[in-house]
């Protein structure tokens, strides 16, 4: 339609165009040539009718072209939309005669479960039938049994437990003593071999050492001094160091009282040179105190970096440093602390050499595994697991920490480094003439020895030999069995370690005998 339009438009353009041409003809031609232009225009105007004619009929078969390629693709897409919908509705119906299909066999499975549920059903109710019958028969059966046996089936089954329980006691004594036999073969020996080295290479100064607590004076009248008018120079010297000072009978000399060592050594220092200045007023107590106070630091100080000079440990913090120091005023069962961290560090690199570790941590482990001691009166708590917080915070490594904290096995020890600090405590302690102790706490470590030795079943007695390192048990022979002896003398062991504080190591010795007695006549 659109091509019909413009054929219209074109040949109503070229009639315009002819007229125009016409009129401009007549204009321009005179009279006598009118009518020879009327006969060009007529022509003119023929042929552009003819060429719109043309024109138009051109357009009208194109037009008609263009229609019927439109119809041919809409039919086209007629057909392939209806081979699209044919193929749906093939598909639909597939899907609707397998669905069918699941249909009938969701129904069939269905039957078939229900009729599986019957069966299962009644199986469950002869089943729980059977059940109750035989309960009934082994009630009634339990019921024969004790009145044939005279017992309980509680009694019985204790009977059964306590048999089982003293058989696997039996078999675990048997590998307990076949492992510790097998054992003992190798390590006794080496072991023994690398702590007698490191005793022998090792000859350091164990004399115990004892707390300097008396001051002398050069005459009682200096008694008077030192107390002062109205007891105002003895509360001025209590006050400012935080010790007691006692003042008695005893001639010419006075006792220091105070349980921190390192005021008690300020006070010491303090009142010798009150004494030999003979000025003794408070002004003068607080001077001296206090520059006695400093001394006593720096000379603390010093020690705790000769101590890590002499084992030749580097790189500890300063802290720690200060409290190795204060380790000098401190003794354990008489023995200097500082001088015992010392020993124990050169022990534990001769053994850490003997077996191939790392000499340096074994010497840092063993000379800081006591300095939970100087803080022992300030803190609450054992000192080793207070000296492993102290090593943890101010930078120690793990593996330093835990040997400090688990020396007294308040943690398990779990590395070799634990181990050799455990053995080297043991040994720097367990030394002739390094640790003393009082008649009275002697006698009483006696006496708890042997009451936790006769405190077991089929213990006949207990004697505690070589100054109370070795206690002797002897047991009953038709109680105690060979492989129960082994196990007695572990359960003694545990139990001394944890009711008792000692310094080194006890033995156990356990010993059965049997004796047969006949008499000829």
């Amino acid at each position: 339609m659109q091509m019909d339009i413009l054929m219209i438009v074109l040949v109503l353009a070229a009639l315009a165009v002819g007229v125009f041409l016409g009129m401009l003809l007549r204009r321009k031609l005179s009279e006598s040539t009118l009518a020879n232009a009327e006969a060009v225009a007529e022509q003119l105007a023929a042929e552009a009718r003819k060429e719109a004619e043309a024109i138009s009929k051109e357009a009208t078969i194109q037009a008609k072209d263009v229609v019927l390629q439109a119809k041919t693709d809409w039919e086209q897409e007629a057909r392939n939309l209806r081979k699209e919908i044919q193929g749906q509705e093939n598909r639909l119906q597939q899907k609707e005669e397998s669905l069918e299909r699941k249909l009938g066999q969701v129904e069939q499975r269905n039957e078939e479960l229900n009729n599986r549920d019957g069966q299962l059903r009644k199986q469950s109710e002869s089943l729980q039938k059977k059940s109750t019958e035989i309960d009934q028969v082994l009630l009634e059966q339990r019921r024969q049994l004790e009145e044939i046996s005279g017992m309980s089936s509680e009694q019985v089954k204790q009977q059964l437990i306590d048999s089982m329980l003293s058989e696997a006691r039996h078999d675990a004594a048997m590998d307990i003593k076949k492992i510790e036999e097998e054992a003992r073969e190798v390590a006794a020996r080496k072991a023994k071999m690398i702590m007698a080295l490191a005793i022998q290479r090792y000859a350091g100064d164990f004399v115990a050492e004892k707390t300097v607590s008396v001051v002398p004076l050069p005459s009682d009248e200096m008694k008077g001094r030192i107390i002062g008018r109205e007891g105002r120079n003895i509360r001025a010297i209590e006050a400012a160091t935080g010790i007691d000072l006692i003042i008695d009978d005893t001639p010419e000399a006075v006792v220091i009282s105070g349980f921190n060592p390192v005021r008690r050594e300020v006070a010491r220092i303090s009142l010798e040179r009150l004494i030999a200045d003979g000025r003794i007023h408070p002004a003068r107590i607080e001077e001296l105190v206090e520059k006695a106070a400093q001394e006593v630091d720096v000379t603390i100080r010093e020690a705790g970096e000769q101590s890590t000079f002499d084992v030749g440990v580097h790189g500890i913090h300063p802290e720690i440093i200060k409290l190795l120091g204060m380790l000098k005023y401190r003794t354990s069962y008489g023995q200097n602390v500082l001088v015992h961290s010392i020993e124990v560090a050169f022990l534990c690199g001769m053994m850490a050499a003997e077996l191939g570790i790392n000499v340096k941590q074994a010497k840092r482990a063993g000379l800081l595994h006591d300095i939970g001691k100087a803080v022992s009166h300030e803190l609450e708590g054992s000192h080793a697991v207070n000296g492993g917080d102290l090593a943890r915070k101010y930078g120690e490594s793990a593996k330093i920490v835990h040997a400090i904290a688990a020396h007294h096995e308040d943690e398990e020890p779990s590395t070799v480094l634990a181990i050799l600090v455990q053995a080297a405590d043991a040994l720097s302690g367990a030394r002739p003439g390094a640790r003393r102790e009082t008649m009275e706490t002697y006698v009483k470590r006696l006496r708890e020895l042997e009451q936790i030795g006769t405190s077991f079943r089929g213990v006949t007695g207990c004697f505690a030999i070589q100054a109370g390192r070795e206690i002797r048990v002897m047991v009953a022979s038709d109680e105690i069995t060979d492989a129960h002896s082994h196990v007695l003398a572990k359960d003694i062991a545990k139990k001394i370690e944890q009711e008792m504080t000692y310094p080194g190591q006890i033995r156990v010795n356990v010993i059965r005998e049997t004796r047969a007695i006949e008499y000829a006549k």
